[in-house]
């Protein structure tokens, strides 16, 4: 049995926000568990809605000491409801990461030694117990880093194929599509021939899309969005959407671009518009604004939330075991992460650090290292 430090974010009664890193104690693996040393557990918007939640990061103020910093932060009252199931409560953070397996219980003695992945809360912690049926061993020559992120972008990104293929629909949208994770779904529809159509805000993003050889990239910030939108869905057939921007009126405009494009094949009129089904799934909360639909869409047209633990419970067992594998296989290349940083615990609570991350600035993306 050891201590070990863990990051935490807790949520007052009274309306603030307080991270700190606490001391635990780590305790010996049961059958079928293993101890992680943690070594790389990247910083993803999901991580950061638990981590800050909806505080208001202009009022940060440090504290503590340099090993064991503190941050508070105000929540606006109106924000509170938001986060009333976790008031007063203690959270463990970090949903992914990598490290080196120490010890073992009985069953698992064969990965002490290795590095693996693993997924499941908690990561941002200098040990981590997990179940080991539930790691990802990593190839030989790659390191915590390269495995850090090998579940929620690679297998969020693997699962809007899966899912465009299950719906009966041939191609797809995404937004917000410069991303670490948008740049993975580039590689994942070229290499098995989907079309794909994505959206990006600033000519700097549209580029870096072209270069990794994307056909269809096009800014939301020019005056011919609209109409560009229309031509590539009604080039590409495509019908589903993956928003990661969530508020204002974009996954409402690309519903109703589908509408117009299928619109444009259409053999006779009907005053209830297309039947064929559009569907957007709202996976990220970029923009916290209500999300916006409207009336010109049809009656033929969905809504709806996304997230990777639903898809994979739907989904089974073989499909999770044939994505986790082609993950493995490709960690180096479609799967590749870059990191702007890598942070100790303690430099995670540096409140200019904070501020940094939490912007989650596209070719910005950071690594917590809590053996750093």
């Amino acid at each position: 049995m050891t201590t070990g430090l863990e990051l935490r974010s807790k949520i007052t009664s009274d309306g603030k926000l307080e991270l700190s890193l606490e001391e635990v104690t780590v305790p010996e693996p049961a059958a079928g568990q293993v101890v992680i040393r943690v070594e790389g557990s990247p910083i993803n918007p999901s991580d950061l809605g638990l981590l800050t939640g909806p505080a208001d990061l202009s009022t940060l103020v440090a504290g503590g000491t340099a090993d064991r910093p503190t941050l508070t932060a105000s929540i606006p009252p109106e924000r509170m409801p938001m986060v009333a199931a976790r008031l007063d409560e203690s959270m463990a953070v970090g949903n992914e990461g990598a490290g080196t397996v120490i010890a073992a219980g009985a069953g698992a003695e064969g990965l002490i030694g290795k590095r693996v992945a693993a997924l499941g809360g908690s990561m941002y912690a200098t040990h981590k117990i997990a179940p080991a049926a539930a790691c990802l061993p990593l190839p030989d020559d790659a390191t915590a880093a390269d495995g850090a992120s090998c579940f929620v972008n690679p297998l969020t990104a693997l699962s809007f194929p899966e899912t465009m293929r299950m719906e009966g629909h041939k191609a797809l949208v995404h937004t917000a599509a410069a991303s670490n994770l948008g740049q993975m779904l580039v590689k994942i529809c070229q290499a098995d021939g989907i079309p794909l159509v994505n959206i990006v805000r600033s000519p700097a993003q549209v580029k870096i899309l072209k270069d990794l050889g994307a056909k269809y990239v096009l800014d939301s910030t020019t005056p011919t969005f609209k109409a560009d939108l229309v031509d590539a869905l009604a080039e590409t057939g495509a019908t589903i959407g993956f928003d990661a921007i969530g508020g204002g009126p974009l996954a409402g405009d690309i519903l109703a671009a589908m509408e117009v494009a299928l619109n444009r094949t259409a053999t006779t009129y009907s005053r209830y518009g297309s039947a064929t089904h559009k569907q957007v799934y709202v996976y990220g909360g970029l923009d916290l604004r209500p999300t916006e639909i409207p009336r010109n869409v049809g009656l033929s047209w969905g809504m709806g939330g996304y997230l990777l633990t639903y898809f994979l419970q739907k989904a089974g067992p073989e499909v999770m075991a044939r994505l986790r594998a082609r993950v493995a296989a490709e960690l180096k290349t479609t799967f590749a992460s870059h990191y702007t940083a890598e942070l100790s615990l303690a430099e995670a609570l540096n409140p200019d650090t904070l501020k940094a991350y939490s912007r989650k600035a596209t070719g910005e993306k950071y690594l917590i290292n809590p053996a750093k």
